[in-house]
This record gives structure tokens, sequence and C-alpha cells, in this order.
């Protein structure tokens, strides 16, 4: 009977305060995937991301102590196809020194480009995923995957 008055006591703190939920994030990024013909058998795979402000994504290089995740592109082995070089980016690049990491960090900040250059021998589709980490002044978000296709004609 104790429990019950105690109850009924806090209940209306509980009806008058509800729980504080977590905050969903929006993701903060747009990726787009684009083939550039180069000649008969090059070609260039584009990721064009657009990324919201205030959001930032590290370099490929991010420096600093290490804990930056950098992008990453995994690409399905596929025996028409050759990687030419490694993947490069293309954007707004900034190199600074940020609270709480030590050394110096660079990372992109609006719109990305991240460029594969690559040799094929006939039609076909290149496929993979990418993984990758967004973060703003206060916080990172989790690391990301996203699946992509690119179709060769």
């Amino acid at each position: 009977m104790k429990f019950l008055k105690l109850c009924l006591l806090f209940l209306p703190l509980f009806l008058k305060f509800p729980s504080a939920s977590a905050q969903i994030i929006e993701d903060p990024t747009t990726w787009k995937y684009e083939v550039k013909k180069i000649s008969a058998t090059e070609y260039k795979l584009i990721f064009h991301l657009d990324l919201k402000s205030p959001w930032h994504i590290w370099s490929l290089k991010p420096g600093g102590d290490g804990y930056e995740i950098a992008p990453s592109f995994t690409f399905d082995a596929n025996k028409m196809v050759k990687m030419k070089g490694s993947t490069t980016e293309k954007g707004k690049k900034t190199t600074t020194k940020m609270d709480g990491i030590d050394g110096r960090v660079t990372y992109y900040t609006g719109k990305i480009d991240y460029e594969q250059d690559i040799i094929v021998t006939g039609k076909t589709k290149i496929t993979g995923k990418h993984e990758y980490q967004v973060c703003n002044d206060k916080m990172c978000l989790p690391p990301k995957d996203k699946d992509f296709v690119f179709d060769i004609k």
C-alpha cells in the first residue's frame, strides 16, 4: 500500500516532465556518382559530396593524432576493371590545429569530389562501398557506409 501511495505521489511529476530523448541528427551529406569517359578504355569515377554547413569531412590523409576517420573507398573485385593510381580529393581544404586533437588536421567543407581513374576492357558495373565520418566543431557523427554503383557503357 505504501508503494502505491508513493507511485501516486510521483505520477504527476512524471506526466509533467516527459523523459528526455536523444536528438536525431539527419545525415548532412548528399552523394552523387558520375562516370567521365577519358578515352576508349579509360574512365574517371567521381564521387560528388555536398556537405551541409557547419559539417566537415576528414581528408584522405587527415593528420592529427590518428583518431580521425578518413574517407575510404572499397571497390568490389571485377576482372574487367583495373585501378589506375589511388583515389584523390578536390575541394575547399583546411589544415589547422583543433582543440582536443594532437597535431594539425586537414578536412574539407562544402562541395568535395573524390576521383578514381580506371581502365576497363568492356561494358561493366563497378560496385563497392565507401565509409566516411563527418564532424562539426562540437561532435562527430558515427562512421557511415554507403554502397555505390558506376555503370560503364
